[in-house]
């Protein structure tokens, strides 16, 4: 008896762990908020890595003391090499916070991409009844628009790029997703 209990055990447990496979990690009452944590969640672990390595291979690269401006003699080069302004190469207390702020920043901001993305692309998709390419061309444009207002110097110009870009990339995407 209870072999079989156990046994009921495993299944409900590994009932449990394939559901998350079909259904997601949340259950916030509705499908739009489970839409929009999920992509949330996935997007800023995703930026996260992203940064981290960034930084690592920066790291790596000046360890090395090899120049990672491709060739560029620095007196022509003003771009800064790392993304992260308060690193200094150092193992200070400063340093590593400095990082995990700016980690956690670009995070939020991935993650808010992706959280707006699908949130827009399910409610126009519930409202017009289809997910066309229209209905991609205006998530991507509000996507690229809160990307461009996140970012630290943002302009007019900067703004408009962005939203085009991402309405060019959403649209492509979703026309090339009935291809492919």
């Amino acid at each position: 008896m209870n072999t079989s209990a156990s046994n009921l055990d495993e299944r409900s447990m590994l009932g449990e762990l394939r559901s998350f496979r079909e259904g997601g990690f949340f259950d916030l009452g509705h499908p739009l908020l489970n839409c929009i944590a999920e992509s949330f969640v996935k997007a800023a672990g995703i930026g996260a890595l992203q940064a981290g390595s960034r930084e690592a291979y920066f790291i790596a690269i000046e360890g090395a003391g090899l120049d990672s401006n491709g060739g560029i003699p620095p007196e022509i080069s003003s771009a800064k090499k790392h993304q992260f302004p308060g690193l200094k190469g150092e193992t200070n207390r400063n340093s590593l916070e400095a990082m995990v702020k700016n980690t956690g920043k670009e995070s939020l901001q991935w993650g808010l991409a992706a959280g707006i993305y699908s949130g827009l692309t399910y409610g126009l998709k519930e409202a017009c009844g289809a997910h066309d390419w229209k209905n991609s061309a205006v998530a991507g444009a509000i996507t690229g628009v809160a990307l461009a207002v996140t970012s630290e110097h943002s302009s007019h110009e900067q703004i408009v790029q962005c939203a085009i870009t991402g309405a060019a990339l959403s649209t492509a995407a979703n026309l090339l997703t009935g291809i492919f």
